[in-house]
C-alpha cells in the first residue's frame, strides 16, 4: 500500500493541452507550482530508511535498479531490436515489394508511426517505473488488461524464438569440420553408396531437413523431441540464463572491466561489416546490387505493400512484447527518451540496410555459381547425347566453357535455329541468372539454405561459416535477453516477493520455458514455428500496440469534467487536446518543451494507421490460404502444403485467449467503478532515491538497499549525460 507524501500536489498536470505551448512561451512567468514540481523531481536522495506511520511500518517502498549509464541502456535496446529474423525478412520484403520503393514506404512509416510508438513505450516504462503488466494499469485502468496480453504474447514468442538459436548452434557445431557436413551427401552404413534420399536432392536441403531437424512430412506427424536438438536447446537457454539470472546488474557488466552489452551488440555489427566488404568482391555481386537498386514504382500504390511495411516497422522495433517497456523502466526519469527512440530506430534501420546489401551481393554470387554449374552440366549432357546419336551435330555445345560458362552457353543456345533449340531444351533445363536469383529462400530457409550454400563456394568457407553463425547466435541471444526482461520484470513488479529471489525466479522461468519449448523440437516443430511466427503473432501484436496507443493518447490525462473537455476541444480544434498530461509530465521531467507534433501523432495519426493495419491484416488472413513448405521424403523435394483447418481454428482460439484479459479487465473496472482515466494525479508517492510526481511504486515489507549500477552517487531524478 502506497502512503501519502508530505509534499504538495503539483498543479502542472491540470494545464489544458491548448495552453501547454503558451506556457513555454512565458517561461519568465512560470507558476510557483511548476517550479516546486521541478525542484521535487531533482531533489537530493532521501535516507535509505524512511520513517512511516506505525500502521505502515511493514511496507516500505522498493527502489528499482538503474542502468549505470545511457550508452548501456541504448545498447540493450538496440540489441533487442536488431534481430536476425527482422534482417532476413526485410531483405525478402525488399525483393518482393518494389525494391527501393519499399524502402521509401518503410522509412515514411518508421518516422510517422514507428518512432512515435517506440517513444511511447520507452516513455511509459521510464515514467511509471513498471513492467508491461503494471504500467498500463496506471496509465488507463480500464485498458489495463493489455499488459497481461502483452505478457502472454511475450511468453509464447519466447518459447519458440529460442529454437532459432538452437538451429544456429547445431550448424555452428558442424562448421568446425572440413568439408562441412552440408556440403556432401552421407554414405550408407557399410556401403560406398550415398544415401538415396540425399542423392535425389542437394546436400544442403538434405542436411537442413533430415540431419539437423529430422522433420516429418506433415505438420500432423508429431513425435518425441529430436534428440540431437535437445542439447543445443539446453545450451541456448543456458547462454541466455548466464546473462539474465543475476538481473540487470549482470546484464550491465560481467566484471569491472568487461561490459556485456559493449561486446554483444558491437560484435555482430563488426562481423556484418566484414561480410559487407567481402561480399562486394564476390563474382555476381553486381547482379545482386542490380536487384538492390531496382525499383517498382507501382508498388507504392499497393495496399499490401504498405501493410507489409507497417508490420515490418512494428516487428523490427520489437513493439508490443513489453520488453521495451521493461528495459526503459530501469532508466532515469529525467532521461530524454525521444532522442533514445530516434537513435535506436536509426541504428536498426542502418543494420537492416547493411544486412540487405550483404544478402543481395551474396544472393547474386549464389545465383551466378549455380547458373555456371547448370550450364556446365548441360554442356556435358548435350555432348553425351550428340555422341550417342540422340541429337544432331548442330546441338554440340562450344568446347570451352570454363571462363564464362553461363554467358557463352546462353549466346550459343540463342544462336541455334528454333527447331534445334526446342530439341535441346527438351533434354536439359534452361539456365537463367534472373530465375535462379529469384529462387532464393525466404525467412529461415534463406539463412540456413541459400546463404549457407553460398558460403561453401567462397575460399575459406569454414571461417566465413563460423562467423556467420556466430553473428546470428549473438543477435538471437540479444533478442532473448530482451524477451526475458519482458517476462521477469512484470512478474517482479506484480509479485513483490519475487524481488527478493531474483535468481530463483529467473531459474524457474528458464526451466519452465525450456520444458514447454521442447514441443517445437519435435519433427514437425519447424512447421509450428512457421505457423506461430508467420501467421499467429501478427494480429495480437497490432491489437496490443493499438491499445497502448489509445491508453496514452486518449485515456491518460482525460480527467477534466465533460464541460471543460468540450471547451478544450473547441478551443484547440483538435483531438490532440484529449491527452495533454503525459507530455506535460515528460516536459517537466526533461526540463524542455516537446514539439506539438508528437501529440498529433499519438492522438490522431498512429491510432488511425494501426486500425487500418489491423483491419487489412485480419481481412488478408481471412482470405489467404495458410500454407507452409514441407519436406517430402519419398521424392526428396520441398512441397507446398496447406495448414489443416483445425489448426487454423486453434490459432484463432489462442489469439482470443491472449486478448481475453483486455475485455475481462475492462468489465472488472466497470463493475468496481474504476475510472477510465488514471487517478495517479490524486496522490504522490516517495521513492527512496527521488520524488516523482504521481509515480506509483510497489511497496515491500522490508527496506532494500538501493541498487544502482556502478556506484551510489547517481540518483533516479538526475539527468543523464
Amino acid at each position: 500500500m502506497a502512503f501519502e507524501a508530505q509534499t504538495g500536489k503539483p498543479q502542472a498536470w491540470k494545464t489544458p493541452a491548448c495552453e501547454v505551448p503558451d506556457r513555454f512561451n512565458q517561461l519568465r512567468q512560470t507558476s510557483v507550482s511548476k517550479v516546486e514540481a521541478a525542484q521535487v523531481l531533482k531533489q537530493e536522495p532521501l535516507p535509505e530508511k524512511v520513517e512511516v506511520p506505525e500502521e505502515e511500518t511493514s511496507e516500505v517502498l522498493f527502489t528499482r535498479p538503474l542502468w549505470s549509464n545511457k550508452v548501456e541502456y541504448i545498447l540493450a535496446q538496440v540489441g533487442y531490436s536488431v534481430k536476425a529474423i527482422s534482417l532476413w525478412r526485410f531483405f525478402n520484403l525488399w525483393l518482393q515489394n518494389g525494391g527501393w520503393c519499399f524502402l521509401i514506404m518503410y522509412i515514411v512509416l518508421l518516422f510517422l508511426v514507428g518512432i512515435p510508438l517506440l517513444l511511447l513505450e520507452m516513455a511509459a516504462g521510464q515514467r511509471m517505473r513498471q513492467g508491461s503488466i503494471g504500467v498500463w494499469k496506471i496509465i488507463s485502468p480500464r485498458i489495463g488488461g493489455v499488459g497481461y496480453t502483452s505478457f502472454m504474447v511475450c511468453l509464447i514468442v519466447g518459447l519458440y524464438s529460442n529454437v532459432f538459436n538452437t538451429w544456429i548452434l547445431t550448424y555452428l557445431s558442424h562448421s568446425f569440420q572440413f568439408p562441412a557436413a552440408w556440403e556432401h551427401c552421407p554414405l550408407l552404413m557399410n556401403s560406398s553408396d550415398f544415401d538415396p534420399e540425399c542423392a535425389n536432392t542437394t546436400p544442403f536441403l538434405y542436411f537442413w531437413y533430415r540431419v539437423a531437424l529430422k522433420v516429418s512430412d506433415r505438420i500432423e506427424d508429431g513425435g518425441s523431441p529430436v534428440d540431437s536438438l535437445i542439447l543445443s536447446f539446453l545450451v541456448s537457454w543456458c547462454l541466455v540464463g548466464a546473462f539474465v539470472i543475476n538481473g540487470l546488474k549482470y546484464i550491465g557488466k560481467v566484471s569491472h572491466s568487461i561490459q556485456v552489452m559493449y561486446v554483444l551488440v558491437p560484435v555482430p555489427c563488426f562481423i556484418m561489416l566484414c561480410f559487407f566488404i567481402r561480399s562486394l568482391q564476390l563474382d555476381g555481386a553486381k547482379l545482386g546490387l542490380g536487384y538492390l537498386v531496382l525499383g517498382k514504382v507501382s508498388a507504392i500504390y499497393s495496399v499490401d505493400a504498405w501493410c507489409q511495411a507497417g508490420l515490418q516497422v512494428l516487428f523490427s522495433l520489437g513493439l508490443g512484447y513489453g520488453s521495451v517497456v521493461s528495459l526503459a523502466s530501469h532508466m532515469n526519469l529525467s532521461n530524454n527518451c525521444l532522442s533514445d527512440a530516434f537513435v535506436v530506430a536509426v541504428i536498426n534501420l542502418g543494420a537492416m540496410l547493411l544486412a540487405t546489401t550483404v544478402f543481395f551481393c551474396v544472393g547474386g554470387f549464389w545465383a551466378t555459381v549455380l547458373t555456371h554449374r547448370c550450364s556446365e552440366k548441360n554442356a556435358e549432357t548435350l555432348s553425351r547425347l550428340v555422341s550417342l546419336g540422340k541429337l544432331p551435330p548442330e546441338a554440340q555445345p562450344p568446347p570451352n566453357l570454363f571462363d564464362y560458362p553461363t554467358s557463352i552457353f546462353t549466346v550459343w543456345l540463342n544462336s541455334l535455329p528454333q527447331s534445334i533449340k526446342s530439341m535441346v531444351l527438351s533434354h536439359v533445363p534452361e539456365c537463367s541468372l534472373q530465375k535462379q536469383f529469384l529462387k532464393i529462400g525466404k525467412g529461415a530457409d534463406f539463412a540456413f539454405l541459400s546463404f549457407v550454400e553460398a558460403m561453401s563456394f567462397i575460399p575459406g568457407s569454414v571461417v566465413w561459416s563460423i562467423l556467420f553463425f556466430l553473428m546470428f547466435l549473438i543477435l538471437g541471444l540479444n533478442f532473448m535477453i530482451g524477451i526475458l526482461q519482458g517476462i521477469v520484470t512484470p512478474l517482479q513488479d506484480t509479485f513483490s516477493s519475487f524481488r527478493k529471489h531474483t535468481k530463483l525466479l529467473t531459474a524457474v522461468v528458464f526451466v519452465l520455458m525450456f520444458l514447454c519449448g521442447l514441443f517445437v523440437l519435435q519433427p514437425s516443430g519447424l512447421y509450428y514455428v512457421k505457423l506461430l511466427n508467420d501467421y499467429w503473432v501478427i494480429v495480437p501484436i497490432i491489437i496490443i500496440v493499438t491499445l497502448e496507443n489509445m491508453a496514452v493518447g486518449w485515456a491518460y490525462g482525460a480527467g477534466l469534467a465533460p464541460q471543460s473537455r468540450v471547451r478544450r476541444v473547441w478551443a484547440c480544434h483538435s483531438l490532440v487536446a484529449l491527452s495533454p498530461r503525459f507530455l506535460a509530465e515528460l516536459t517537466i521531467l526533461w526540463d524542455r518543451p516537446i514539439h506539438p507534433v508528437i501529440r498529433w501523432l499519438w492522438c490522431c495519426l498512429c491510432p488511425g494507421v494501426l486500425l487500418v493495419l489491423l483491419a487489412a491484416t485480419v481481412y488478408s488472413q481471412s482470405q489467404t490460404t495458410w500454407t507452409y513448405v514441407s519436406w517430402d521424403s519419398s521424392s526428396s523435394k520441398e512441397v507446398l502444403q496447406q495448414f489443416p483447418s483445425w489448426m487454423r481454428l486453434i490459432m484463432i482460439i489462442l489469439s482470443f485467449i491472449v486478448i481475453l484479459p483486455v475485455p475481462i479487465y475492462f468489465v472488472y473496472s466497470l463493475t468496481y467503478l474504476i475510472p477510465f482515466k488514471s487517478s495517479s494525479s490524486n496522490r504522490s508517492v516517495i521513492s527512496s532515491t527521488s520524488q516523482s510526481l504521481n509515480m506509483h511504486l510497489t511497496p515491500i515489507k522490508e527496506v532494500q538497499k538501493e541498487e544502482i549500477l556502478q556506484g551510489n552517487n547517481q540518483i533516479a531524478g538526475s539527468p543523464v549525460v
